[in-house]
């Protein structure tokens, strides 16, 4: 009687497809049988090669910018985790605690919270992205200028690392790189050695904001303001920590504080700093919508509208002459006064789901665009004084530029931005479409030295001329891995990118 080769074998075929289910796979179609018990070995095989890839090497799948397509990346989360702990233990000791009760931000004086920035003076003239998408939140970079014509290796890299989840970007000062990440089940405000990469301190707190769309973790940038960190979670939790130290200087919770509830995907709107107030957007009802608390002491200031709130930061412009804050809620654009928070005028921007994200994009003394996906499109629009406030006209709107959760920039008179997923240039002037080209998916776009540099959504850095002629690739190369959708921040002379697994800076100052 002939024997059945030992690679036949039920255990041969097990072993298999433990060790290396595609040659399990292979040995299902060497034994004898029906094709039907063949298939549903192979099927079972596919399964349990499936379960490997998830459990034992990290495969993760997650939706790309569509919300239709499957992203699968490799991310040891644990290892992650664990190597994120060892980095905390090796030279790190989390901050003192705060010295004041979190539950009264408004006890701390002025003098007790100034006093430490007074200790070391900070040459703020130094520090220049310290804000989300750059000084003016406009997504360009003029410190100096960069190199543009880039080795074909891609940028030299300064240093790469894993780091915690989330979708915030850095603000830089100090010396420093700072931003905000989700590890395990804590919010971590962390800081690194801009050169290095090595982490200099972290603050963090219980808080895990999931959601199974967008992901976990932390959406909204840290702001930078003399000394210190202004960071807030994607549950509304608002901290002021020294920048040199990671030490609280005082705390409030802005949803529980203004009786709002969290948006569908989390509180994203980086914070910002103006005239001594820290302007946040809660979107609570009964005028807390809006609201200003004192930079030093977290009392607020004022409060003001009902707006259900949105996904875009608030900006202070000056737009027909007047010095303002400009606000996208979930369904309108709106100007309020820096002082009191008085509406000035206001734009309907209603967007499908209430996904405001776009930042507006100033054009002059009296014009703004406005973008978003979802079938929604772009706008320009133009204020004209009247009484006391202004009267907001649409000049036109069309559908050819949709930033999803992107914003564009504005080049020698042109529009540069993400249609969706595909790089597009209009005219602001009439909304004429120049060129469409590049599908750099749902990633970001920065403008330096005339070129656009567009960090992927899957991690790629890519140096695009900024010219309506057409669209003009100069350089690309891989920075990260796995779906990235943070924006990306400059400052002397270094990128800086991050995902929700690892960062990395890279040199890009001119000789």
């Amino acid at each position: 009687m002939a024997t059945t080769p030992w690679y036949r074998s039920t255990l041969a075929l097990l072993a298999a497809t433990i060790l290396f289910p595609p040659a399990g796979l292979a040995l299902v179609w060497t034994l004898r049988g029906k094709i039907r018990t063949k298939v549903f070995a192979s099927l079972l095989v596919a399964v349990i090669g499936i379960g490997e890839l998830f459990l034992a090497y990290g495969m993760r799948m997650e939706l790309d910018g569509s919300g239709m397509f499957p992203i699968f990346t490799f991310d040891r989360r644990e290892a992650r985790y664990a190597e994120l702990e060892r980095r905390q233990l090796s030279g790190v000791a989390p901050p003192p605690a705060a010295s004041v009760p979190d539950s009264a931000p408004a006890e701390i004086t002025q003098a007790q919270a100034a006093a430490p920035a007074a200790a070391r003076p900070v040459a703020s003239t130094a520090n220049y992205w310290t804000n989300f998408r750059g000084p003016n939140r406009d997504g360009r970079y003029e410190e100096a200028p960069i190199l543009t014509n880039w080795p074909s290796t891609g940028l030299p890299r300064l240093w790469k690392q894993p780091c915690g989840g989330g979708y915030a970007s850095f603000v830089i000062a100090d010396g420093k790189v700072f931003t905000i990440e989700q590890r395990r089940n804590k919010e971590t405000v962390a800081a690194y050695d801009a050169a290095t990469g090595k982490q200099v301190w972290i603050n963090d707190w219980e808080a895990l904001f999931s959601e199974s769309m967008g992901g976990d973790g932390p959406r909204a940038t840290p702001t930078y303001d003399e000394g210190k960190i202004y960071a807030l979670g994607a549950e509304g939790e608002l901290r002021c920590l020294l920048a040199e130290t990671g030490r609280q200087v005082w705390r409030v919770n802005i949803l529980e504080d203004n009786g709002a509830t969290n948006l569908t995907w989390g509180m994203a709107a980086a914070p910002l700093i103006v005239d001594g107030k820290v302007i946040v957007l809660p979107g609570g009802s009964g005028g807390k919508s809006v609201v200003a608390y004192d930079k030093l002491t977290g009392k607020p200031v004022w409060k003001a509208l009902d707006d259900r709130q949105a996904y875009a930061a608030p900006m202070v412009v000056t737009l027909g002459g007047k010095r303002q804050l400009i606000v996208v809620s979930a369904r309108r654009v709106m100007g309020l006064t820096v002082e009191d928070g008085t509406l000035l005028w206001d734009y309907p921007w209603t967007t499908e789901y209430d996904i405001n994200v776009s930042q507006p994009l100033i054009l002059g003394d009296n014009r703004f665009f406005i973008s978003a996906a979802y079938d929604h499109g772009a706008a320009v629009v133009e204020l004209t004084p009247g009484g006391t406030g202004f009267t907001a006209k649409t000049v036109w709107q069309n559908n050819r530029m949709k930033n999803k959760f992107t914003s564009s920039v504005l080049y020698d008179g042109y529009i540069y931005g993400l249609d969706e997923s595909i790089l597009a240039c209009i005219d602001p002037r009439n909304g004429e479409l120049k060129w469409k080209g590049g599908r750099y998916g749902y990633g970001q776009v920065v403008l330096a030295s005339g070129h656009l540099i567009v960090l992927t959504e899957s991690g790629d850095v890519v140096l695009v001329k900024a010219t309506p002629e057409r669209h003009q690739e100069v350089a690309k190369f891989s920075a990260i891995d796995g779906k990235t959708w943070n924006h990306p921040a400059l400052a002397g002379g270094r990128l800086f990118v991050r995902n929700e697994a690892e960062m990395a800076a890279f040199r890009i100052a001119a000789p």
